[in-house]
C-alpha cells in the first residue's frame, strides 16, 4: 500500500521525532509503529473478517490503529461515536464489522457496541512486548482501503469506498499544492473518522514526517493555548470553530501568527467569519472545497489566490465540469452543478450499486449535487446545494444567498435557511437563527434588515430562533433535523 508504506518509511526515517502530540502524550515515531504492529496482531488473532471498526477519539490512538489495519491486510471502517445506537448497527451490519479498535471511555460514551461486535481495546495490547516487526504493508492499488460511513444529514449512512489509491493521490494532491514539508506542524481538532480529519489531518502529516497537535475536545481557549505553546504552521478547522476563536477573551493577537495556512472546509465559510478572524488575528482563513466521496479535497484556495467566495482551483489531476440539468457544459460565471473526474474520486457505495451508478454520469464525472460556478481564471464558488435549492413563484433561490445576509445582522450568530409549502407561490424561505451571546431577536429589525438586501421574495417568511443549531460531528447544520420540526417543510434530500 503506497500510502501506509510512506508513512513507514517517514516513521523509520526519524524514529525519535515527535510526530504527533495528543491530550495524553507525545508519540516519538517509533511508537507509533510499535503500537500499529501490536494492534495488526490483535486483529489477526480477533478476527477473519475483511473490514475492522476504528472507534477512537482524535488522538495519535488513531493512525496507529489504522495503520495495524492496513498491517494485517484489513480495510478500515472508523466509526462515528455520535452515531445514534440505530446507525451505529447499521453500519456494523453493512460493513459485516465483527471488531472493532476502541478505548474504554469510547465504550462509555456510546454505552457499549452493537451486538455481535467485539471490542479491542488498545488498553489491553501488550505493548511491552516486542513485537511482530511489520516494515511494509501488502498493496494492490483498486484494493478497498478506507469505507467511510456518511454522516447521515441526509438519511441512512451509506458507505464510502475509497481505494489505496483514493487515498494515495489525494495525500499527493493535498502536500503538493500547499508545499507542505516535515517542518511543517499541523494543529487540528477535527474527527478523524471524518474525511476530513482522516487525510489532510492523519495521513497527509505523517506521510511527510510532519508534527501534528491533537486535542479530541474542541474548546476556543485551549486551542489558542496550544497555538501558543507549538506554534502550528497549519491550523485545520471548520467555519463555526474560526467563529468560536476570534471570540475568545484576551486572546492575543499574534496568538496564531506562526500559521502559514489556515485551512477551512466541511461547510461554506460565512464572510463575518472570515473577516471576523482576520481582524482578531491578522490570519487570513483559506477556504477548500471536498466531499467524503472525493477522499476529500478537490480544491483549496491559497493565501496568495484569495478572493472572496473562491475555494480555489482544482487540484492536480482533478477537473471541474459545470453542468446544467442536461449535463452540457455552461458558461463562466453561470452557476451548474459541480462534477469532477479525478483520481481521487470514490470507487462508489458500498453495497449500492443503484445509487453508485446513478452518481455519475454517462461520461464518468461524479455528480457533487452542489452548485457552483468557475470565473476566468478557473477559481470554483459553490453557490448552494441543488438538491436545497427552493423554487419561489418560478425563480430558483438558494439558501446560501440567504444565510449570508442574515448572518451580516449584529444579532444574529449563525442562520439557516429552508423551504416551507406555500399554496401560491410553491415555497417561500423559512429561516432558524441562532443568536449571539446576550443578544435579543427583534423579528421587524431583522426583517428591515433583509429587504434593504435582497429582493422582495427571497425575504424569509418566518423567523425562528433556536438556542443553538443542530449539528453534524463536522459542525455542519443539519437541515434535516430542522425540516423535521415544522409540518409542510420540504424536507432536503
Amino acid at each position: 500500500m503506497q500510502l501506509g508504506n510512506a508513512i513507514l518509511r517517514q516513521l523509520a526515517l526519524r524514529p525519535f521525532r515527535t510526530v504527533v502530540v495528543d491530550d495524553q502524550r507525545r508519540w516519538p515515531a517509533w511508537q507509533v509503529w510499535w503500537t500499529a504492529c501490536h494492534v495488526a496482531a490483535a486483529i489477526e488473532r480477533t478476527t477473519s473478517a475483511d473490514r475492522v471498526g476504528i472507534m477512537l477519539p482524535t488522538s495519535g490512538l488513531f493512525p496507529a490503529a489504522a495503520l495495524g489495519t492496513w498491517m494485517a491486510g484489513r480495510t478500515c471502517v472508523p466509526l462515528n461515536y455520535l452515531f445514534t445506537p440505530q446507525d451505529m448497527e447499521h453500519v456494523c451490519r453493512d460493513a459485516s464489522v465483527d471488531c472493532c479498535i476502541t478505548v474504554d471511555p469510547m465504550l462509555e460514551f456510546t454505552k457499549g457496541l452493537p451486538s455481535g461486535v467485539r471490542a479491542l481495546r488498545m488498553e489491553e495490547l501488550p505493548v511491552k512486548r516486542v513485537p511482530r516487526p511489520r516494515c511494509c504493508m501488502p498493496s494492490r492499488q483498486d484494493r478497498l482501503a478506507l469505507l467511510l460511513y456518511t454522516s447521515g444529514t441526509s438519511g441512512r449512512p451509506k458507505g464510502v469506498m475509497l481505494t489505496e489509491d483514493n487515498l494515495w493521490a489525494n495525500v499527493r494532491q493535498v502536500r503538493d499544492s500547499a508545499k507542505f514539508n516535515s517542518n511543517d506542524v499541523v494543529l487540528g481538532v477535527l474527527p478523524q473518522f471524518h474525511s476530513f480529519g482522516f487525510t489532510v489531518l492523519t495521513m497527509m502529516p505523517l506521510s511527510i514526517g510532519a508534527k501534528t497537535v491533537y486535542t479530541a475536545r474542541f474548546m476556543p481557549k485551549r486551542i489558542v493555548d496550544l497555538a501558543s505553546a507549538h506554534r502550528p504552521t497549519v491550523l485545520v478547522a471548520i467555519p463555526s470553530m474560526y467563529n468560536a476563536l476570534r471570540a475568545v477573551k484576551d486572546a492575543p493577537k499574534d496568538a496564531f501568527s506562526s500559521l502559514r495556512l489556515a485551512v477551512s472546509g466541511g461547510e461554506p465559510l460565512p464572510q463575518a467569519v472570515s473577516d471576523g478572524f482576520h481582524d482578531a488575528f491578522g490570519v487570513r482563513i483559506s477556504e477548500g472545497y471536498g466531499l467524503t466521496e472525493t477522499s476529500p479535497v478537490v480544491s483549496w484556495c491559497l493565501p496568495h489566490e484569495y478572493r472572496w467566495k473562491s475555494v480555489g482551483r482544482p487540484l492536480q489531476d482533478v477537473q471541474f465540469l459545470i453542468a446544467d440539468a442536461d449535463g452540457q457544459p455552461v458558461p463562466h460565471g453561470h452557476d451548474g452543478e459541480i462534477r469532477i473526474k479525478g483520481p481521487n474520486v470514490m470507487r462508489g457505495y458500498f453495497n449500492l450499486p443503484n445509487e453508485s451508478a446513478a452518481a455519475f454520469d454517462a461520461d464518468g464525472w461524479f455528480r457533487t449535487g452542489d452548485q457552483g460556478r468557475l470565473d476566468g481564471d478557473g477559481h470554483l464558488s459553490i453557490t448552494g446545494r441543488i438538491k436545497e435549492m427552493l423554487i419561489i413563484a418560478g425563480e430558483n433561490v438558494f439558501p446560501r444567498e440567504i444565510e449570508e445576509v442574515l448572518n451580516h445582522e449584529p444579532s444574529i450568530k449563525v442562520s439557516a435557511v429552508i423551504g416551507m409549502t406555500d399554496g401560491s407561490r410553491g415555497e417561500v424561505p423559512l429561516a432558524f437563527v441562532e443568536l449571539h451571546d446576550g443578544a435579543a431577536f427583534n423579528e421587524q429589525a431583522v426583517r428591515s434588515w433583509c429587504r434593504e438586501r435582497l429582493p422582495g421574495y427571497k425575504v424569509p417568511r418566518e423567523f425562528r430562533v433556536l438556542s443553538a443549531m443542530p449539528r453534524n460531528p463536522t459542525g455542519k447544520v443539519m437541515r434535516r433535523a430542522l425540516s423535521a420540526t415544522t409540518p409542510g417543510i420540504n424536507t432536503p434530500a
